[in-house]
């Protein structure tokens, strides 16, 4: 168990739990609203998706099995990803700064000209065809043999894809589901589509993994003997089978609960009352 990483983890839960005790901001003169429960539990099951993921038995698993380390990469983009966006931790983290640092930061970020090209960038980035184009395109890199066996030699480079498939990961997600303050760009029923091509290019390397008449990564073909007795070939089919197959359930939810709120708007033509939108911000009638 990495300690800096146990770390980081604690402190991001106790961050999150002492920002959203807080009372919520007053945005555009509303009324204050607490932070809404499920949140906090979508974000602390999002850093238990992340702890499952890097710390033991998995990460020792995935140095001699390719299926235990393409779990480990499906914990990360498929399942911490979206958790976190649903968890909204902007605001928690936001709340526990001092005052002062808070209106300073915020004044540099939203007006100071240094910041300028920072805020471009920013733009950019939440455009939906970039994120998913960032996002599809780091899995598709991380997956070519040079890149992917060097990770397993190198401990700094995976730390780097690891991180790569969690931040491009949130800003996937974040296209899909809304994560107060901000809001996803797209109508619902694109949303499904969205998240649809995104699962599609997933399929796409699944489908080269399995078919592929030999093994791709050298890494794993000169552990012997191999673990569990597995050749290096099965081990790679079962990866892509874990791909197909666990890694599209959280697409699926996705989009069953996109179309299910699409269909409830009566096919995007009428919203819903005012009322019932202020009660689903508010984590229901109370």
């Amino acid at each position: 168990m990495d300690p800096i990483l146990l770390f980081l983890l604690l402190l991001s839960a106790a961050w999150y739990w002492g920002g959203a005790r807080r009372p919520g901001l007053r945005i555009a003169g509303k009324r204050r609203t607490p932070a809404v429960r499920w949140r906090a539990v979508a974000f602390y099951a999002g850093l238990a998706a992340i702890g499952l993921a890097l710390f033991d038995p998995i990460d020792s698993m995935a140095e001699k099995l390719l299926w235990a380390h393409m779990a480990q990469h499906l914990l990360l983009m498929g399942v911490a990803a979206p958790l976190l966006v649903l968890g909204a931790p902007w605001l928690p983290f936001w709340r526990p700064l001092p005052l002062g640092v808070r209106r300073r930061v915020a004044s540099a970020v939203v007006r100071g000209p240094r910041l300028a090209p920072l805020r471009l960038v920013a733009r950019v980035l939440s455009l939906p065809t970039v994120a998913w184009a960032l996002f599809n395109g780091d899995l598709a890199l991380w997956h070519v043999p040079a890149l992917y066996d060097l990770t397993l030699r190198n401990a700094g480079v995976h730390y780097v894809e690891h991180l790569s498939f969690l931040i491009f990961g949130v800003l996937f997600w974040a296209q899909a589901f809304d994560s107060p303050p901000f809001h996803a760009r797209l109508g619902y029923f694109r949303r499904v589509a969205f998240l649809t091509a995104g699962a599609t290019a997933a399929w796409l390397l699944a489908v080269v993994l399995a078919l592929s008449p030999t093994p791709l990564y050298r890494a794993y073909v000169s552990i012997h003997p191999r673990p569990e007795g597995l050749s290096a070939l099965t081990d790679q089919q079962l990866a892509a089978g874990a791909m197909w197959g666990p890694g599209s359930v959280p697409y699926a939810l996705g989009v069953f609960w996109l179309l299910y709120v699409w269909l409830e708007e009566d096919g995007g033509r009428r919203p819903r009352p005012r009322h019932r939108r202020g009660l689903a911000a508010s984590g229901g009638p109370r």
